[in-house]
């Protein structure tokens, strides 16, 4: 088993591999300043996976938290991606727990995300975490292909059963590690 350590986003020196990871792995092409637009607002909702011994991260989810329509505290997951060599070991659900934890800490109703119609990996990933289809969007993306937007509702006593304490941050330095086996199911993607 190899060691995965999650991090939350430090600054501008972490922006070139995640620029890196979102651009090999995901279909939709982003600007800088889309990244930092994310990434300056809400540092604290991004997360890397870096395997123990090294400093090129293999994960990287990239999220906001925001008033919706003035009605709701709505969490949205921008960007998800995990190295297809690192792919099937729980990198992916990890940091999707993760950022939903933090958001939850501080408040969130609901987390949303869009996925491509056909990404059944990325799907069956989001599913599993409990997060719906809400509606398909018709040419969401700029390659012409549909989405789903799927929605996680995030009831606060609900959750505190499903995020084990080792899946926690520490509140004193944003950091955890923990062993990770081949055997979990997951995938990457939005």
């Amino acid at each position: 088993m190899t060691e995965i350590l999650y991090r939350q986003y430090v600054g501008e020196s972490d922006l070139p591999h995640i620029m890196a990871l979102v651009q090999s792995e995901l279909s939709e092409p982003y600007v800088i300043y889309t990244y930092r637009y994310f990434l300056h607002q809400w540092p604290q909702l991004s997360f890397l996976a870096i395997p123990a011994g090294s400093s090129e991260p293999i994960g990287v989810i990239v999220c906001k938290q925001s008033m919706h329509k003035h009605a709701s505290n709505r969490g949205y997951i921008a960007m998800l991606s995990v190295s297809k060599s690192w792919r099937k070991r729980g990198v992916a659900s990890t940091l999707v727990r993760q950022s939903v934890e933090v958001m939850r800490r501080n408040g969130v109703d609901e987390v949303v995300l869009e996925t491509e119609y056909d990404n059944a990996p990325a799907l069956s990933l989001y599913e599993s975490l409990g997060f719906i289809r809400e509606k398909r969007l018709y040419r969401f993306y700029l390659n012409g292909k549909d989405a789903f937007r799927l929605v996680l509702a995030v009831p606060p006593s609900e959750l505190d059963q499903d995020f084990p304490h080792y899946m926690k941050l520490s509140p004193t330095n944003n950091i955890f590690s923990y062993p990770v086996s081949s055997d979990d199911d997951e995938v990457s993607y939005r």
